[in-house]
C-alpha cells in the first residue's frame, strides 16, 4: 500500500466520481482507475459500490476512509513540525470558527504584529462540523459560541458580548433603554434554522431566561433576521457585534438588563496535538486580550 494510493483514494471519496477525480489530481482516468482497484485489492474488500457508470462509497469504504483521512492528516502534522523545526517556515494557523464578526478585530491585531504568520479560516454551521474539523486535524484552533464537551479538547473562554433585543423602531419595547428577555415572552420571533450554533446558544439563553419563544420564521444568517425584523415579521436576540456591523434603519437595537444573559465565544484546541510555534503564540495572545 502506497502513500499515492491512499492520496488519491481521499480525492475520490471525497468527490465519488472518477473522471472528476483523475482531472482533479491531473492524471489520466484509466490510470487512477487502476490505483484505485490495486488500493482495493490491497486491503481485500471493495471500497466503493460501482453501477451504471457511477460510483458511491460503500460501508468499507467509509470505514477505511475515516483511518486514511487521520493518517494523512498525522503525516501532514509531522511534516510541519519538522518544517518548523527546521526553520523552513514563518508558521501558520489553521482556523475553524462558528462566528467571525467579533474576531475581525482581534485577529487582525495579531496579524499586525505577526506578518509572517499565513492563516486560514473556514467556517462551521454545526458543532459537530466544529468538532470533526478539530479531531481530524484539518483545523489547529477552533473558535466556538458553545463549549465542546470532549476528552482531551482544551478550551479557554476569550470573549464576551452583550445581547440586544431588536425590534421594529414602532414596536412597544422601542422606547426602552434596556429590557429584560421575559418582556419579550409573548411576542413573535426571527431566528437562526434549528441546527444553527447561534440558534443553540440563543436557545440556551431563552430557557435560563424562562422563557419558550414562538418563532414564525428561521434563516440562516444575520442579515436576513435584520431585514424581516425591520419589516414587522417579530423580534431577535442578537449579540451586540452583529447589531453594530450592520443595523438597519427601521430597527432599534435594546441592550439586554438580564446581566447573567451575555453571548461568549471560546478559543479550544487539542492538547496533546503537535501545535506550531505561531499557533501556541496565538492561543496565548487571545487568552491574553490580545
Amino acid at each position: 500500500m502506497e502513500l499515492l494510493q491512499l492520496q488519491y483514494f481521499r480525492t475520490v471519496a471525497r468527490l465519488e466520481h472518477m473522471t472528476r477525480a483523475a482531472q482533479e489530481l491531473r492524471i489520466a482516468q484509466p490510470a487512477l482507475s487502476k490505483t484505485i482497484a490495486r488500493l482495493e485489492e490491497d486491503v481485500g474488500v471493495p471500497l466503493f459500490d460501482r453501477q451504471s457508470g457511477r460510483i458511491r462509497l460503500n460501508a468499507f469504504g467509509r470505514t477505511f476512509l475515516h483511518k486514511v483521512e487521520t493518517a494523512l492528516n498525522l503525516l501532514e502534522e509531522a511534516k510541519r513540525e519538522v518544517a518548523e523545526l527546521a526553520g523552513l517556515e514563518q508558521g501558520s494557523i489553521r482556523l475553524v470558527t462558528s462566528t467571525m464578526t467579533s474576531l475581525v478585530e482581534p485577529i487582525r491585531e495579531f496579524l499586525e504584529r505577526h506578518p509572517n504568520v499565513d492563516m486560514q479560516i473556514t467556517h462551521a454551521a454545526s458543532m459537530d462540523e466544529l468538532a470533526a474539523s478539530i479531531d481530524s486535524g484539518e483545523a489547529d484552533i477552533g473558535f466556538s459560541v458553545m463549549p465542546i464537551d470532549r476528552e482531551g479538547v482544551e478550551q479557554s473562554r476569550v470573549l464576551g458580548e452583550e445581547l440586544y433585543l431588536v425590534v421594529p423602531r414602532k414596536h412597544r419595547l422601542a422606547g426602552r433603554s434596556a429590557v429584560r428577555l421575559a418582556d419579550a415572552a409573548g411576542e413573535p420571533f426571527i431566528g437562526y434554522k434549528e441546527g444553527f450554533i447561534f440558534q443553540d446558544v440563543n436557545d440556551a439563553l431563552f430557557r435560563q431566561a424562562g422563557i419558550s419563544p414562538r418563532f414564525v420564521c428561521r434563516v440562516d444568517e444575520p442579515a436576513a433576521i435584520l431585514s424581516l425584523v425591520r419589516a414587522g415579521l417579530g423580534v431577535a436576540l442578537l449579540p451586540r457585534s452583529v447589531v453594530a456591523y450592520s443595523p438597519p434603519p427601521g430597527t432599534k437595537a435594546i441592550p439586554l438588563a438580564d446581566a447573567s444573559l451575555s453571548s461568549e465565544v471560546g478559543i479550544l484546541w487539542l492538547k496533546d496535538r503537535y501545535l506550531s510555534r505561531s499557533a501556541r503564540l496565538f492561543i496565548d495572545s487571545f487568552r491574553e486580550g490580545i
